[in-house]
């Protein structure tokens, strides 16, 4: 697996934030026979050994019931979590493998669904907005109502990267996302690859830009339908924020 740090620049951030570290997780999938349980407790360790100023988490930590105890255990050895869920913690996927699990008890960590949070980091004010994934998946998500212009810096969570098509501009700086796995099975070819799981993906793993919004896709940790990957590595991955 990978352990990646990325610089990551944001047009107009605070001179107090410029350095601020994040380390973005997703798509445990725990609860189903996988080397991800692996990936998913080394990226913990790597995590909390580099105590960053955020963790946060963009959905499907469980595929079964079996799994929340190891998420929940896991999670406690995180410090300041932030998660939402995805369609996989509610078994909303054609993976024969999953189960329904519903919410999740994070322990020390807070979940948020359709609803915000705001921090105070370095004397500066932070919004974490989180989108349930019911809700978006029937269209009825509006997270941009939840913004606070007044916060110095403005972070959407959301499972499904495709949320960035939908965003009035400007209003979250950035948006975190999981969902694609980089599409866990791969070919590769001289200068990229084919991705079977999304092969006409938009945004499959990687950094994208969109006006004044800067998204993060991670590829995950864990797997779906199949247990493992092949050309699509499981990351975890530490954002270093500065002005761009």
């Amino acid at each position: 697996m990978r352990l990646r740090e990325l610089e990551l620049p944001l047009p107009g951030l605070a001179p107090e934030l410029a350095g601020l570290r994040i380390a973005h997780l997703s798509d445990f999938h725990l609860g189903v026979p996988s080397r991800g349980r692996l990936a998913v407790e080394r990226a913990v360790d790597w995590v909390a050994a580099r105590e960053p100023d955020l963790v946060l988490i963009s959905g499907d930590l469980v595929a079964r019931p079996r799994g929340v105890q190891l998420a929940r255990k896991l999670l406690e050895e995180l410090p300041r979590v932030y998660a939402v869920l995805g369609n996989h913690d509610y078994a909303d996927s054609r993976d024969p493998f999953s189960r329904p699990v519903g919410e999740v008890e994070l322990g020390r960590g807070t979940l948020l669904s359709d609803e915000s949070v705001t921090l105070d980091l370095r004397g500066r004010r932070v919004q974490i907005v989180g989108v349930d994934p019911r809700t978006y998946m029937r269209r009825e998500s509006r997270p941009w109502e939840l913004a606070d212009e007044s916060a110095d810096l403005r972070i959407l969570l959301c499972h499904f990267p495709r949320v960035l098509d939908s965003l009035p501009g400007g209003v979250f700086q950035l948006v975190l996302a999981g969902h694609m796995h980089d599409g866990q099975i791969c070919l590769p070819y001289p200068g990229g690859k084919v991705r079977f799981a999304h092969p006409r993906a938009r945004y499959a793993s990687g950094v994208y830009r969109r006006g004044a919004t800067t998204m993060h896709v991670s590829p995950g940790l864990g797997t779906t339908f199949v247990p493992f990957r092949f050309f699509a590595r499981p990351e975890a991955t530490e954002l270093a924020l500065h002005s761009g």
